[in-house]
């Protein structure tokens, strides 16, 4: 403790000369107060100065440094949390489906069972919608749909023929578009199929509405909202995020048009929270964002920040359109060979890791299924080997069906994963049954043999696909029980504090910021979650049930579940 005295007030004196003396501004105490950090797990108080702490440790210590303006803040016996990331999502994403899409989600996320009711919500929303205009929904998942199919042309149309009508799956791999929509994106029978995509056909042999992988064809039609719409939704997001602790989210992809609102956002001053945002490179040849305007990955302040260059080697595991080294469970459409697809050849894959690993980005890269991982371990293999860049912590995102081989090129070439670890409760049951089949489901999201490399990961939601909410996160990777109540994989479930870390320091260190975020320690910016319960002292299964009530960004609260605000 007395380091930890002579730390804070060190920390003190270096901020004297701006103003407001010695004295911190906020004090928290009377708290479980876990750090994440290894010389000093739990402490007592915690001192706040000018957005940062300015000390850690005893309650009489810290209390010490306290002056008349000091706030001093009862936790009341409550845990005190590093704020949480969303360690890989798609915000503003929960916001636009709230504000201005249709929600197609089934239970437990939304309401709709069956093809009929999707067509009812999508017919609602056309009568209220101006002739010509487009009607967008999200969420549909063809697996919990009575039907057991998607919707197809036939079925929109039933909606509406008088508006163009593209509703996305719930992974985002996949959508459906009505006669209309077919129309205005000029797609016919005669179009080709496209590069590491499917337009899928009818017995008719015309388009039957349904896109793998490729329905950038029709919603490059979509006018784009007003930025007045865009900033709504931007807000109805923040909301969403703060309400679950989330004070740092890292965006996995994005263009021109997604960096231009994160600005305007913080501008106005909506984005109340901290953004990473990786930008995404789609083929070989282009240029993402970053590339396109010379910033590295890195680039921008602890506000909002350049991140990884984001590139999606194959698509969704429940979507059928995950690669795969072994076929399906259940033959996809009969086939007993099917094994998914990738987006692109493992040589061009190579040249595209290659050009943006030399010129120093990070690099992250969607892989689900075993056989994209194949192809990401060896242009990730192929580009350290060439030009060797120490600590370049290039990412595997979701990485769903990792083998115990490939576990060890991760270890050996330092690429850390960000699982999708929601699987489990989300879609574990249909994985068993469905998709993967017993043993491979059981080893989706392999935590515990991560861990046993010394492998560093995170866990994320992927919001829009599932809500955002990271203690969600915590009760899955800890239980890893589905939503029938099933243990999926009972040895890959891990510990309370390293679930913790995975939303905190390990998150931080994932984007190269565990230098200033993701623990309680003195110096670092002052982001904290507080805690209706300890989630080290209750029982597993009660994780999820524990309550944020109160998100504090820089030393601010910026959300109180008392107050709602």
């Amino acid at each position: 403790m007395g380091l930890t005295f002579i730390l804070a007030l060190a920390v003190l004196a270096l901020g004297c000369g701006g103003g407001g003396g010695l004295y911190p501004d906020v004090i928290y105490t009377n708290g479980v107060i876990v750090t994440m950090e290894p010389d000093l797990p739990r402490a007592e108080a915690v001192a706040v100065r000018s957005g940062a702490i300015a000390g850690v440790g005893a309650t009489a210590a810290i209390e010490a440094l306290a002056g008349p303006d000091t706030e001093v803040i009862d936790l009341s016996g409550r845990t005190l949390l590093p704020g949480l990331y969303a360690a890989h999502d798609h915000f503003p994403g929960a916001g636009v489906l709230k504000v201005h899409r249709v929600d197609l989600n089934s239970p437990p996320i939304g309401r709709i069972e069956t093809v009929d009711q999707l067509v009812e919500v999508l017919g609602q929303r056309a009568r209220e919608t101006q002739k010509g205009h487009w009607v967008i929904g999200r969420g549909y998942d063809d697996t919990l749909l009575n039907e057991q199919r998607h919707p197809t042309r036939v079925d929109l149309d039933r909606a509406s023929t008088d508006h163009p009508i593209w509703i996305v799956h719930t992974s985002g791999h996949l959508g459906v578009a009505n006669s209309r929509a077919l129309e205005v994106a000029n797609v016919t029978s005669g179009t080709p199929q496209p590069p590491g995509g499917v337009i899928r056909l009818g017995e008719d042999g015309r388009p039957n509405g349904v896109f793998e992988e490729s329905g950038g064809i029709v919603s490059r039609h979509i006018p784009a909202l007003s930025v007045e719409d865009r900033m709504l939704a931007m807000k109805q997001a923040v909301e969403d995020y703060l309400k679950q602790g989330v004070t740092t989210a890292v965006i996995a992809g994005g263009g021109r048009g997604s960096l231009r609102d994160l600005q305007e956002a913080r501008r106005l001053g909506l984005l109340k929270f901290r953004i990473v945002t990786m930008t995404s490179k789609g083929a070989p040849g282009s240029s993402s964002a970053a590339e396109a305007g010379g910033f590295i990955s890195g680039f921008g302040d602890s506000r909002l920040k350049i991140g990884a260059i984001k590139i999606t080697q194959d698509g969704s595991n429940q979507g059928f359109t995950g690669y795969f080294t072994e076929p399906y469970h259940t033959p996809f459409k009969g086939d007993a060979s099917y094994r998914g697809y990738p987006r692109r050849s493992r040589e061009d894959l190579v040249a595209m890791v290659k050009e943006i690993h030399d010129a120093g980005y990070q690099i992250a890269i969607h892989g689900n299924g075993d056989a994209a991982i194949d192809d990401i371990l060896f242009a990730f293999e192929r580009a350290q080997g060439d030009n060797p860049r120490p600590d370049a912590r290039h990412r595997i995102e979701h990485c769903q069906y990792v083998r115990e081989d490939q576990l060890d090129k991760l270890q050996e070439l330092g690429v850390t994963p960000s699982f999708f670890v929601g699987h489990v409760y989300y879609w574990g049951d249909r994985h068993h049954e469905i998709f993967l089949g017993p043993e491979r489901a059981a080893r989706i999201s392999p935590l515990a043999s991560a861990l046993k490399r010394g492998i560093r990961f995170t866990v994320h939601d992927d919001t829009p696909v599932t809500p955002v909410d990271p203690l969600q996160l915590v009760w899955g990777a800890v239980n890893r029980l589905t939503r029938s109540g099933r243990l999926l994989g009972a040895d890959q479930r891990i510990a309370v504090e390293e679930a913790l870390r995975a939303i905190t320091i390990d998150a931080a260190w994932q984007n190269f910021e565990d230098d200033h975020k993701g623990s309680i320690a003195t110096g670092k910016l002052a982001d904290f979650v507080v805690l209706s319960e300890n989630p080290l002292a209750i029982e597993p299964e009660r994780i999820r049930d524990i309550e944020v009530l109160s998100t504090i960004v820089g030393g601010q609260a910026v959300y109180n579940r008392a107050s709602n605000r």
